[in-house]
């Protein structure tokens, strides 16, 4: 399945709906296609502005898509009236429940702890009671070895894992699955802090912030001394370069990230 994608600064983001991206995410199961999905907040689009390199990671997904409140507010400014807010969490409870039904063989990558991963299994066969989770693996902090790498891929495709959940941060986890495509026969989604909320670890924030696209002001008062910095510069200069992009047009962007 083919969706088109807009293109909010300088990251490219898929017009999905959630109907979409689960057929589209099933089809990757079903080819065996090494594939990856990275879930898109404002956070993530000023790291592309910001560095060319990852900028390449996120455009090189196989789907890219609106997590973040204003980045689908973004896609609707420009146009995109069939764009859908497609939150990480909502599209990894989709496919679970998918995944129950055509007996999707699940792995969990990430987890700050054993402890919080062993939690996130146990949270999700509760709520999807038939789901088939034969992975998972908390990383270390530090870096794998090449051969701790290579013993995790193996042992990710001996379980034939069909999709692999990652959690473990942006930028990370979007370049650890851009590095591991080809080589972990799944499909990847980096889900971010999903993991922390299924195991309890935090808390969403209430329906009517989320819808009010300010998710992160309640992220903010529950981690300020982890998230001040990271809002205070990336939510204006966000807002002020798609406000240039919107009115102006793309070609406005600075030229010294252009190809």
């Amino acid at each position: 399945m083919n969706l088109s994608r807009s293109q909010i600064l300088f990251m490219k983001v898929h017009v999905a709906t959630l109907k979409k991206v689960t057929e589209a995410i099933s089809n990757y199961v079903r080819l065996k296609k090494s594939s990856y999905v990275c879930i898109s907040n404002v956070h993530m689009c000023m790291e592309t502005y910001d560095c060319r390199e990852f900028r390449d990671v996120v455009n090189g997904a196989d789907l890219v898509l609106a997590d973040g409140r204003p980045i689908f507010w973004a896609q609707r400014l420009m146009g995109m009236e069939s764009a859908e807010h497609v939150r990480g969490q909502d599209v990894m409870g989709a496919l679970c429940e998918l995944g129950e039904k055509s007996q999707f063989r699940i792995g969990l990558y990430g987890g700050a702890t054993g402890e919080v991963l062993s939690k996130v299994k146990d949270n999700l066969i509760k709520e999807y009671p038939s789901l088939k989770i034969v992975f998972t693996y908390s990383p270390p902090f530090r870096a794998l070895t090449e051969a701790e790498d290579r013993k995790v891929v193996d042992e990710i495709n001996a379980n034939d894992v069909d999709i692999l959940f990652v959690g473990i941060g942006c930028p990370k986890q979007e370049r650890w699955m851009a590095e591991h495509k080809g080589k972990v026969n799944a499909v990847m989604l980096g889900v971010g802090a999903a993991f922390d909320f299924i195991s309890g670890e935090k808390s969403h924030a209430p329906i009517f912030l989320q819808k009010l696209g300010l998710e992160w002001l309640f992220r903010l008062c529950s981690e300020p001394r982890r998230l001040w910095k990271r809002y205070l510069k990336q939510n204006p200069r966000f807002m002020f370069y798609f406000f240039r992009q919107w009115v102006f047009g793309i070609n406005c962007v600075d030229k010294k990230f252009e190809d």
